[in-house]
């Protein structure tokens, strides 16, 4: 119940993300719903091919992309009221990451690959995994390969959950990861904290 709720979340979240972004690119409505189902969707199909599980949930069972082309069409009708919003896109972002990287961590209890690399991975590349695509196809460079902290927080919460594991039941130890992750990307969306960049250096010829 608790894996299905984060499941639900996460969509939902990563849904609105991606259809707030095309429709910021000015793409038609069809381009939104991609948008959009791609992010929804994209991460869990990365970690059901990783662990073998083929085809992926998402291609089995259609409940989440419909649940993904309505939070499309729901962000539209809405968006006048979204974007006032300060941050719409990072807050959804953030919510997303959160659920999926507990949906992804835990998963890895599932699939009998409970070590903590593999759970870490795991979670970081569902939570990530739709974000990514969803900035390749909307031609951005994705936020995790620039100065955000956003992977490192969904590599936080998968630590936190592999850990909690064996002190709490694990639908608490979800919770954990989730409120972890999002808060640290929260919080660094909030403060303006980044990673360092490599300064360029100029040649003189």
């Amino acid at each position: 119940m608790v894996l299905s709720g984060f499941e639900y979340l996460g969509t939902v979240a990563f849904a609105i993300s991606g259809a707030m972004v095309g429709i910021r690119k000015e793409m038609d409505v069809f381009g939104i719903a991609v948008l959009a189902v791609t992010t929804a969707v994209g991460g869990g199909i990365l970690r059901d091919v990783l662990v073998g599980h083929t085809p992926p949930t998402a291609f089995l069972d259609p409940t989440f992309t419909l649940l993904a082309l309505a939070s499309a069409i729901l962000t539209c009708v809405a968006h006048s009221w979204l974007v006032r919003i300060t941050n719409v896109v990072q807050l959804c972002d953030a919510v997303g990451l959160g659920a999926f990287t507990a949906v992804g961590a835990s998963l890895a209890i599932t699939y009998e690959l409970n070590t903590l690399y593999i759970m870490v991975f795991l979670g970081a590349a569902t939570g990530i995994g739709g974000g990514v695509l969803r900035d390749v196809f909307a031609r951005e460079i994705p936020l995790v390969f620039q100065q955000e902290i956003y992977a490192l927080a969904s590599i936080a919460g998968g630590v936190a959950l592999y850990y909690a594991q064996w002190q709490l039941p694990l639908w608490q130890a979800m919770y954990l990861c989730f409120f972890l992750t999002l808060g640290i990307r929260l919080l660094c969306v909030h403060y303006n904290v980044h990673l360092p960049k490599v300064g360029r250096v100029t040649r003189h010829i």
